[in-house]
């Protein structure tokens, strides 16, 4: 017989029977038929191992931890690898007609029988964590897939694009190049590999004599591909013809878009180009809605400050900026912000230049500057469609700042982003809009400044000692670290010690003091100090709190903090 999952845990001391028991509820409560380890995991209560190591007991079966070494390519491509992927599945080796199998969720006796069947061998079943079966999918090309590259590789030489250099003109041959089935199979390498390894762009750039494309991943780029150089207006041209581009221009710069299915969910990818010395350089934003984490308990919030962001967020009108540099996840706050407001009492309306996400149940509204259809003459019209909730893509200058307050002191809440370095620069920076001082006063309700560090992969974290110099400089600015966490690297962060981001925040809330000096028009220093004596959490002090708690690296909150 065998033993519950849930007593498995209880009895290796990993939760509490009470843990345990708000678990199940837990369960039940979702009505979406969730595992109990699925769960578990959403409430950080056990870890993904941990979690398969009581399955196995659980099965009665071995528990792997999966290396490199321990599959083998041919044997991993017996079966297709899309159903690899969707299903958490590894075919590890086969000997004498006995396939062994690692599994994420053992108990799917379907699945089991269903690879049976298709490889006509006896399966023999162990555990395996999911995201270690994914990470050794990624590693093992299948047989299917080696020609994208080696075939690419075999086809070209230089009498094929000899022409590109003489006959530039010749757009109808460029097009019918683009068109080949190598360049096309190269570019839709680069495009899956660049969404199964989360990256968030794709750079190909042309360079002397060589041609590189670099991957954007957890806020980092990092060299992918080196493929063919004379490929490289062949691979331009193909994706001008995907985002519906002009493949004739190549003095001005171009943007464009492209909607693709890769495995079953849709993607949008944003193209731009521009010329440089060598040719034209590409550079393809990513926008993943399946990736996109709508919760905000899932944002890196502390508990305290979560509690206060909700409040503010709950508020009946208001303006709620959030602030920060480019790709500092502001967007993806926001839309989280707004799925956590969403319901059917709730008017919700987005006005975005570009829309990045798709939000059902919300009314999102694209500007066309080149029509006329501004931030502003959005605004103004949909003051006239009863909303309750508005979020502006970015206020970039007085007319729609205004438009935002006078939204806000008629009973509305707004939210928007603004770029500056911390929380109460806010203020300064609307100051500098010409909006006037009791304006802001009156109708700004919090800002949130956010930035976005890279989370130490789980699999490889090793406790560290600080480096001397910077646990000098931190007891130097009142802070202290005696242990740090660092990733050694590993097949599953892809030996960069890293995976996934998290944010670090700094919520500023005007009180009585601060509105007053915003109405006075009090100089950034003041509004830092009043926010300080209102015990402000600051970004360093977010972020060096992360670091304590082995989520990130003391060198990634100084990296982000100066940015």
């Amino acid at each position: 017989m065998r033993r519950q999952l849930g007593q498995i845990l209880v009895a290796r001391g990993l939760i509490t029977a009470e843990q345990l028991e708000q678990a199940l509820k837990n369960q039940d409560a979702t009505g979406r038929h969730q595992l109990l380890g699925e769960v578990l995991l959403e409430a950080e209560l056990v870890t993904e191992d941990q979690l398969v190591e009581a399955l196995a007991e659980a099965y009665d079966i071995p528990y792997a931890k999966l290396t490199p070494k321990l599959a083998d390519a041919k044997i991993v491509d017996l079966l297709p690898r899309d159903s690899l992927e969707k299903c958490g599945v590894l075919p590890l080796f086969r000997v004498d007609g006995v396939l062994t199998l690692a599994m994420s969720e053992p108990s799917n006796v379907f699945l089991i029988e269903d690879v049976a069947r298709r490889t006509s061998c006896q399966v023999v079943v162990v555990a395996a964590s999911h995201s270690d079966i994914q990470a050794m999918l990624g590693q093992h090309v299948s047989a299917a897939n080696v020609f994208v590259i080696d075939d690419i590789i075999e086809d070209v030489n230089a009498d094929t694009f000899q022409l590109l250099e003489t006959q530039a003109e010749d757009i109808t041959k460029l097009e019918g190049m683009a068109g080949d089935s190598p360049v096309i199979k190269l570019v839709n390498y680069i495009l899956y590999t660049a969404v199964r390894e989360g990256a968030s762009d794709i750079h190909i750039e042309p360079d002397d004599g060589r041609l590189r494309v670099r991957l954007r991943v957890d806020g980092v780029l990092r060299e992918k591909l080196n493929p063919p150089h004379p490929l490289q207006a062949p691979i331009t041209s193909r994706i001008k013809i995907m985002a519906g581009l002009d493949i004739a221009e190549r003095r001005l710069p171009q943007d464009g878009s492209i909607h693709v299915l890769m495995e079953g969910r849709p993607i949008d990818l944003r193209v731009s180009t521009l010329p440089n010395r060598y040719g034209e350089k590409v550079v393809i934003r990513i926008i993943d809605n399946s990736r996109v984490r709508m919760s905000m308990e899932k944002l890196g919030f502390s508990v305290e400050m979560l509690k206060q962001f909700r409040q503010l967020i709950e508020m009946p009108h208001g303006v709620f900026l959030v602030t920060g540099p480019t790709g500092s996840g502001k967007s993806t706050t926001l839309y989280a912000v707004l799925s956590a407001l969403d319901s059917p009492q709730v008017n919700i309306c987005t006005v975005e230049d570009p829309i990045e996400f798709n939000l059902h149940g919300i009314n999102q509204f694209q500007v066309n500057e080149k029509i006329g259809l501004s931030f502003p003459t959005v605004l103004r019209s949909l003051l006239r469609q009863d909303p309750d909730v508005l979020m502006i893509g970015e206020v970039r200058d007085e007319e729609t700042a205004r438009t935002a307050i006078q939204a806000a002191l008629t009973g509305h809440l707004v939210f928007s982003t603004l770029h500056t370095n911390d929380a109460p620069s806010a203020v300064t920076r609307l100051y500098h809009m010409g909006v006037e001082p009791y304006l802001i006063s009156a109708s700004v309700v919090g800002v949130l400044a956010q930035r976005l560090v890279r989370k130490i992969c789980p699999k490889c974290k090793v406790a560290a000692e600080p480096p001397p110099h910077l646990k000098h400089a931190i007891e130097r600015m009142g802070g202290s670290l005696e242990q740090v966490y660092r990733g050694e690297g590993c097949a599953a962060c892809h030996e960069s010690g890293f995976t996934g981001r998290i944010g670090i925040y700094e919520l500023f809330v005007p009180n009585d003091a601060v509105r007053d000096a915003i109405t006075d028009r009090r100089p950034l220093q003041d509004l830092r100090r009043l926010a300080r004596e209102a015990r402000m959490t600051s970004l360093y002090e977010d972020g060096l709190a992360k670091v304590r708690g082995g989520i990130t690296t003391i060198e990634e909150v100084l990296r982000v903090c100066a940015a």
